[in-house]
């Protein structure tokens, strides 16, 4: 073996996919209930976006950020088209480099005011990623453990309790990081009230609302963006897994003024926004503004076909849910292999479903008969 041991690997290689479908070396399917973590969101071999992807094989893989690229401004005028408010975009590789850009924005836009606000409070059980100042306003002691000293400018506050997040605002805070559901977290969601309040209280201290959407964004909840739920205006916004398609691509969004902060040479990113990923994530979007409808009906049959199974409590919105279990779960992604389905269990007890969202009723239908043999006599 030759590679780092960062991973607990699932004793199965797949070689191929269709559809919602995942086939091992041997030829056996498997319905896919991860999409590799929420990022295959038109499942595998899909027709368009192949189709895009080798088309611009054959004409431009990279092209340098010093030079204009078209395929970069076609997919950030997309992507701000959705964006509740006029703004711009920064392209970058993964969700992690697109929350060390939010942070980034969020301290030297203040620095631009003249004004010494640069901390930053995020939310127990929140994950933004695993680089250094991603990892550091990540508040899992598990993530972050082995790699102190930490980045110094992060507070951490209680999900859903507006009193914590008020004792953590100082004079130096700049803004407020979360998720409306977090997702490596065991899918907990944020309260509308508790959103509208972490709203109300940015506008009245002049902080900036930073929202990650690397997960929840691009559709998985049923919204393009799951912000629009709960009616939110963020200053800034992260995203990446889904937007790809399978193409590594990242993204930070911000408000116009907030983007302003952005000059050349304050930030920047080799391969961000290549022509390859931004041709596929054009297809991705275009798709997924077409598949909204049906992931939120499917979501809804999916979420209630979960609390028939009576084994825990469910929770979460469109294609993006989890099972809380009473017991650890660790174990259940093998013995879930066994019988044809592929999930994933996060926060140990939680069983988490972020399947491509090209999801239908038949397939849920089959995920549901299938996790019953999977739990049959474990819970």
């Amino acid at each position: 073996m030759h590679l780092m041991e960062t991973y607990r690997r699932l004793p199965v290689s797949f070689v191929r996919g269709e559809g919602v479908y995942l086939y091992d070396e041997k030829g056996n399917r498997y319905l896919d209930l991860v999409a590799g973590v929420a990022v295959n969101a038109l499942g595998y071999a899909h027709q368009e976006l192949t189709r895009s992807l080798c088309e611009q094989a054959g004409k431009l893989l990279h092209l340098s950020n010093l030079f204009e690229n078209p395929w970069q401004e076609e997919l950030a005028r997309e992507l701000v088209n959705l964006f509740w408010t006029r703004g711009r975009v920064f392209f970058c590789n993964s969700g992690a480099e697109a929350n060390e850009g939010a942070i980034k924005l969020a301290r030297k836009y203040f620095r631009e005011r003249g004004e010494e606000r640069y901390r930053i409070i995020t939310l127990r059980n929140s994950f933004h990623g695993r680089t250094f100042g991603a990892m550091s306003a990540t508040a899992q002691e598990k993530v972050q453990r082995g790699f102190e000293p930490l980045l110094e400018g992060f507070d951490y506050a209680e999900l859903n309790d507006i009193h914590s997040v008020l004792r953590a605002v100082r004079k130096d805070t700049a803004g407020i990081l979360l998720e409306v559901i977090q997702g490596e977290g065991g899918i907990r969601e944020a309260r509308e009230d508790f959103l509208r309040e972490i709203q109300e209280l940015c506008r009245a201290e002049g902080l900036l609302l930073l929202v990650d959407e690397v997960q929840t964004g691009v559709g998985r909840t049923g919204r393009f963006y799951a912000y629009e739920h709960y009616g939110l205006e963020p200053d800034i916004l992260t995203l990446a897994k889904g937007l790809g398609g399978g193409v590594p691509i990242g993204a930070l969004l911000a408000r116009e003024e907030v983007a302003k902060a952005f000059g050349p040479g304050s930030h920047g990113s080799t391969f961000g926004g290549n022509p390859l990923a931004c041709a596929g994530a054009r297809v991705v979007v275009e798709e997924v503004k077409k598949l909204l409808p049906q992931i939120e009906r499917v979501g809804k049959y999916f979420k209630e076909g979960l609390k028939k199974l009576e084994v825990g409590e469910v929770r979460g919105r469109g294609l993006m849910l989890g099972l809380e279990l009473e017991k650890d779960c660790t174990e259940l992604p093998l013995r879930a292999l066994e019988k044809g389905i592929v999930i994933n269990c996060t926060a140990q007890k939680v069983l988490r479903f972020l399947p491509p969202l090209i999801l239908e009723e038949v397939h849920v239908e089959e995920a549901l008969s299938k996790l019953r043999e999977t739990l049959l006599g474990v819970v």
